[in-house]
């Protein structure tokens, strides 16, 4: 009955941490480029509690041993990169990937971060930014006499000079792809960094090799499935309910063991 008290309060804890979990991708139900993650659960250490062929005459190859599980805990989460429904905006400066593929920008100690985040602006230098600030890699200039920005499936920027009869090429934008997306580290910001689980990033053109292509004027909406989470809710509130239940009962037991007389 200990044993089921302690295996019960991990079963709690363990659904505590599915309903955190869940909590977190309702709250980004509406953030832009935001990918939900799911928790994997793992059951715990097992007890052996009879060997196989203790009983006189008993072959041991023809019987089971008696093993019970000490519960179960949430040990790892994983971001799911479906792809997101695609929202126009109307906004020249937004992109939204549609396929495989981040984009990429360089954060103040230099290094490089990734994003589905699509949702750009300029900064007082006419840099192309993230609306926290951090400037676009390869680096990308808009004139401040541009009178309008096109950007196309390939990721190449023009702009149209006001007086001018051509626009011009600004830059080429560049997407990364990690052959273990799954691997890469959320890190807040809409944004995630690389670990040796994601492996180096390969760096090319969108709309090759494997790569999305860039959409203007759209951004990426979150794969977030509300019905779906709400659903999953339910499930882990259920879940928690009897493992709480169980630890009722748990203590009902103890206390009619504890009255018995002899």
């Amino acid at each position: 009955m200990l044993r089921a008290l302690h295996t019960a309060a991990l079963g709690m804890s363990a659904q505590q941490a599915g309903v955190d979990n869940i909590a977190n991708n309702l709250a980004n139900a509406n953030t832009t480029g935001y990918k939900r993650t799911n928790l994997v659960f793992q059951d715990l250490l097992y007890e052996d509690i009879a060997s196989a062929g203790t009983a006189e005459g008993v072959d041991p190859a023809s019987t089971s041993t008696l093993k019970i599980g000490q519960g179960a805990a949430a040990v790892a989460s994983v971001k799911s990169f479906v792809q997101g429904s695609l929202n126009d905006t109307g906004n020249a400066l937004d992109l939204a990937l549609n396929g495989d593929g981040f984009l990429q920008v360089k954060r103040p100690d230099g290094s490089i971060a990734y994003t589905r985040d699509g949702t750009l602006t300029m900064n007082a230098d006419g840099l192309l930014v993230t609306q926290s600030g951090l400037v676009l890699e390869p680096e990308i200039a808009v004139p401040p006499d541009a009178a309008y920005v096109e950007i196309n499936q390939s990721g190449q920027v023009f702009a149209k000079i006001s007086g001018e009869p051509d626009s011009f090429e600004l830059g080429q934008i560049e997407l990364a792809r990690f052959t273990n997306q799954a691997g890469l580290s959320p890190i807040g910001g809409n944004l995630y960094e690389q670990t040796e689980a994601s492996g180096e990033p390969y760096i090319g053109t969108p709309g090759q090799d494997g790569l999305g292509t860039v959409v203007q004027g759209y951004v990426e909406a979150s794969n977030v499935d509300v019905v779906q989470e709400m659903v999953n809710l339910i499930t882990a509130q259920r879940a928690y309910e009897i493992n709480s239940k169980m630890v009722t009962t748990s203590e009902e037991m103890l206390q009619i063991a504890n009255s018995l007389k002899s």
